[in-house]
């Protein structure tokens, strides 16, 4: 298989290839988790990928707890599905809670002082309460937790990441945390094996043909237990040579035997992505997807904040930013390579698609 066709199948895999009715519920149910540090950015995630889909629509979502945001994997906020939030944060999140332990010291947080504000938050959040991030500082600090003034974010983030607490929907402008037992009652409980090859199946389904050190990479799992999952996955997934490197990817996928253009979808379209997408965030190695001359334009200072990606046939072609205002979205191009007219009239329909789903009119800028 040669790159181009494996970019096919994994923009299929990433279910970019065509926009379909889908709900958010089952985007996440087939991804696992998608990154959503920037929740702007994670929303877009979902309404590129569900035909029709708001902003709106993906609130909801959240509200009707079929979507949900906390930190299963390398410490970084996700959406997932909520009854799988437990058993990942138990699988994943042992790793980013070891690492933690460091970071403590160096804030001068003792173990007295985070368990105390767990349990603090804990009763707090008791009963259906929902909180603000603010709201939480300002409970734990008249709880006699004072570094809360200073250090409230890590002490959420790891009362989340015990899985304690979760993210609830937002109120406003603001974030809320609730207690993940109250707001997910039923959670899944797979065995640790089980948990392993299910996630190494979301993984590759979603993201194949891909390697296991992006896997690894992507979970931050072990190479051992990366490898596990791949071997407990079974024949769900498969292998493909992709010129001389060898790829997993679902075995479903593979079967279907699709040509490229079927796979890739409408010839001559373009995507705008989110900056913080699966499409480049899912994987370690994004030589495929973009090369190394224009990394820069889409990682500026090499920091991990990612710009929002013009897409053409799997590669990145471009960056675009976007300004909303009370009653348009102004959406701006900046190709690496100056657009064709296509190219241009491709954009400006992908821009509208944006700007349906924020409800909004669509004001390009030179």
């Amino acid at each position: 298989m040669k790159i181009d066709e494996m970019l096919g199948l994994r923009m299929a895999s990433l279910l970019l290839n065509a926009r379909t009715a889908r709900t958010p519920g089952q985007v996440v149910a087939w991804f696992g988790a998608m990154q959503a540090q920037d929740l702007a950015s994670g929303e877009w995630s979902f309404g590129v990928r569900c035909a029709g889909a708001t902003q709106a629509d993906i609130h909801q979502a959240t509200v009707d707890r079929t979507i949900l945001r906390t930190w299963p994997m390398r410490g970084t906020v996700h959406f997932v599905p909520p009854r799988d939030a437990k058993w990942m944060l138990n699988l994943t999140g042992v790793r980013a809670l070891a690492g933690a332990q460091k970071r403590r010291e160096f804030l001068g947080l003792t173990e007295g002082i985070v368990d105390r504000a767990v349990a603090v938050l804990e009763a707090a959040l008791r009963g259906g309460t929902r909180l603000t991030r603010a709201e939480c500082v300002a409970v734990l600090i008249d709880a006699g937790v004072h570094t809360a003034s200073e250090h409230g974010y890590h002490l959420l983030w790891y009362a989340s990441q015990i899985g304690c607490t979760c993210i609830g929907p937002q109120d406003g402008k603001d974030q809320t945390f609730v207690l993940l037992d109250e707001w997910v009652p039923d959670p899944r409980t797979p065995t640790r094996d089980a948990a392993l090859a299910e996630l190494a199946t979301r993984y590759f389904q979603s993201h194949g043909p891909t390697t296991r050190q992006d896997f690894a990479g992507w979970t931050g799992l072990t190479a051992v237990d990366a490898k596990l999952g791949i071997e407990l996955a079974g024949d769900s997934l498969t292998t493909v040579d992709v010129e001389g490197a060898t790829m997993i990817l679902s075995a479903a996928l593979r079967d279907e035997a699709l040509s490229l253009a079927a796979i890739c979808g409408d010839a001559g379209e373009l995507l705008i992505l989110p900056g913080f997408d699966e499409y480049l965030l899912g994987f370690k190695d994004r030589s495929a997807m973009l090369t190394g001359d224009h990394m820069k334009r889409v990682i500026p200072g090499n920091n991990g904040v990612f710009m929002p990606t013009i897409v053409e046939a799997g590669r990145v072609i471009g960056i675009w930013k976007r300004e909303i205002k009370k009653s348009r979205v102004d959406i701006r191009a900046l190709p690496f390579e100056p657009f064709t007219g296509a190219q241009s009239e491709a954009f400006r329909r992908a821009g509208d698609t944006y700007a349906a789903y924020l409800q909004l009119d669509a004001n390009y800028l030179s």
